[in-house]
């Protein structure tokens, strides 16, 4: 993704840098040196069957790089962002304003959702969980980035507070590692009955390091595992510069929806 230098709504100059996705059409205000949305942010917006006139909810929304995408492809939206880390829900609201996009950032923790929020039902919800488990890997050295990494909230209350907030009917659409696939299966199937699940593998050939899950609430029935989402079309890493596939570049710089 372009990145360029700036000055935040409330930073110095070089604290955050402006970046660019779906080719240039989505800009947003990022830390530097916090957690950053990428391929995986871009991928879950694309993965969500969102159309005009719905109303869509994101559970940790970040600095709302997945809701301007989503808006991006699909004008007409009512869009709401839950974040619980106040400079990224600040983020948010300001690069909203800046794409103009009817994104409503509100702070809190998933455990603990306002009235309001609770009283709402969605058309969709969005979900990019932490990755790692409690205990594991190596303690980011940003605090921001630490939160957005690694499970405070578990995951199965990450699905239960998306089913809670979905009509009947409704679809959450999730990314997540691919390795804790055992985990997010055991959390969806008492809330969700149609589950498709799209394992996305950087190249042919190698394992799934990401999997996509879109899941239906109160209607249709089973489990589908589509083939791979391959995101590289060179083998290996060759050379600077990008490589997608014809697919990931429709997807990623042209906005493209991800069928699933």
């Amino acid at each position: 993704m372009a990145t360029d230098e700036a000055a935040g709504p409330d930073g110095p100059p070089g604290a955050l840098s402006d970046d660019a996705f779906l080719g240039g059409r989505v800009r947003a205000m990022q830390p530097r040196k916090g957690f950053r949305a990428g391929i995986d942010t871009v991928l879950m917006a694309a993965a969500c069957p969102a159309r005009s006139g719905d109303e869509v909810l994101e559970l940790g929304c970040g600095a709302g790089v997945a809701a301007l995408c989503l808006n991006a492809r699909v004008p007409g939206l009512s869009l709401v962002g839950v974040e619980r880390q106040p400079d990224y829900a600040a983020l948010a609201r300001h690069n909203a304003r800046r794409a103009g996009a009817a994104l409503d950032v509100g702070e809190a923790d998933l455990a603990a959702l306002p009235a309001g929020l609770r009283a709402r039902s969605f058309d969709h919800v969005m979900a990019n969980p932490p990755f790692l488990s409690r205990g594991g890997g190596t303690a980011a050295l940003d605090p921001g980035r630490e939160a957005a990494l690694r499970e405070d909230t578990s995951l199965d209350l990450w699905l239960d507070v998306a089913a809670r907030r979905l009509r009947t009917g409704g679809w959450l659409t999730l990314i997540h590692a691919a390795a804790r696939l055992p985990e997010l299966l055991e959390a969806a199937r008492p809330r969700f009955r149609e589950m498709r699940l799209l394992p996305v593998s950087a190249r042919e050939g190698r394992a799934a390091g990401r999997v996509i899950l879109r899941a239906r609430k109160g209607r249709g029935e089973g489990c589908v595992l589509l083939a791979p989402l391959v995101l590289h079309a060179a083998p290996s890493h060759l050379r600077d510069g990008e490589d997608f596939t014809p697919l990931a570049a429709r997807i990623l710089r042209g906005g493209a929806l991800l069928p699933l």
